[in-house]
């Protein structure tokens, strides 16, 4: 039986091994992923660059957008290029770096997310205070939090997983290098401490999740009450986008990692692992921008300056 250390990289598991599918897995996979980038990249640019928008909501908005890039950047290039290049190989340093970025960023995006409920909650429910409760030192106080929370998540799971005898071989049986996956590599038993690590992260994600419900029904209580049917709306629009990236979020994640064992196949597991790392950061702000209008003024500033530049630059060159 071969152990960790007597093996430099991991085999993952790749999508087909026909050639005209693997190059059609790399042209679907750079589609999405190029959608990502251009979301929200889109996203960050009109945040910063527009003044109006320098709020708190869309300043936790920002970090979000930054946390999905850097999220779907971790796991889509690196299965595009082994489709590419016909090989599932991923170095050892290669696939830990994975796993810390992975878990780093998406328990950011989850911690975030609360954060944002939280931002919602104020708004809505105490209007009067909001000033107050969310000012600027605050609010970077709340994002530093939810980037240290990833952090020390992604430090925890990376140093508990990799401290692990491995003695089933080197072939992860997923597109990246996820957790569960690379459990079922470890020794008898010597997998407990980072399966008590995950059952503890899943009670304080439950939390979190409990702490949003909680938000949106007091939320939904006040909304109800408004006198008004725009109050009503305005107040809606606001919450829904939010509410709709939690609910992809916590439906794909929770279905990927508590599913009943009976379920597990490696062709569902790969379609889950998809639907929970790749779709939400690359739909989130497609989510964000659809019923919010200041956002949309945002982008499309940014998109008709981007086109003027380019023109302009066009013609100087032309010239």
């Amino acid at each position: 039986m071969s152990n960790s250390s007597s093996f430099n990289e991991f085999l993952l598991l790749a999508f087909t091994d026909t050639r005209e599918l693997q190059l059609l897995h790399f042209s679907l996979f750079l589609g999405i992923y190029l959608a990502a980038l251009l979301g929200n990249g889109l996203i960050i640019t009109a945040i910063a660059c527009d003044h109006h928008l320098h709020t708190p909501m869309y300043f936790f908005l920002l970090n979000l957008s930054i946390l999905d890039l850097g999220s779907i950047s971790t796991t889509v290039p690196k299965s595009m290029a082994n489709s590419l290049w016909d090989t599932r190989a991923i170095s050892y340093s290669g696939c830990a770096a994975q796993v810390f970025l992975f878990v780093f960023l998406l328990a950011g995006a989850f911690s975030l997310l609360t954060v944002m409920a939280y931002d919602r909650y104020v708004a809505i429910c105490r209007p009067l205070h909001y000033g107050t409760i969310m000012g600027s030192r605050a609010c970077d106080k709340m994002a530093a939090a939810a980037w240290g929370t990833g952090f020390l998540s992604g430090l925890l799971h990376t140093a508990n997983t990799f401290s692990i005898p491995l003695c089933q071989g080197n072939t992860v049986d997923q597109f990246f290098c996820e957790i569960p996956q690379i459990l079922k590599l470890s020794c008898s038993d010597s997998y407990l401490r980072e399966l008590g690590l995950l059952v503890a992260t899943l009670f304080v994600v439950f939390g979190c999740f409990i702490f949003i419900v909680v938000s949106y029904v007091q939320i939904f209580t006040v909304v109800l009450r408004i006198p008004s049917e725009q109050g009503q709306h305005k107040a809606f629009s606001m919450c829904l986008p939010h509410l709709a990236v939690v609910s992809l979020f916590i439906s794909t994640s929770f279905f990927a990692y508590l599913k009943p064992p009976s379920l597990s196949s490696p062709a569902l597991d790969l379609v889950v692992s998809v639907l929970y790392s790749v779709v939400p950061p690359t739909l989130n702000p497609l989510i964000y921008s659809m019923r919010n209008k200041e956002l949309k003024d945002a982008l499309r500033k940014v998109l008709s300056w981007t086109f003027f530049s380019s023109g302009d630059i066009a013609i100087a060159l032309h010239k």
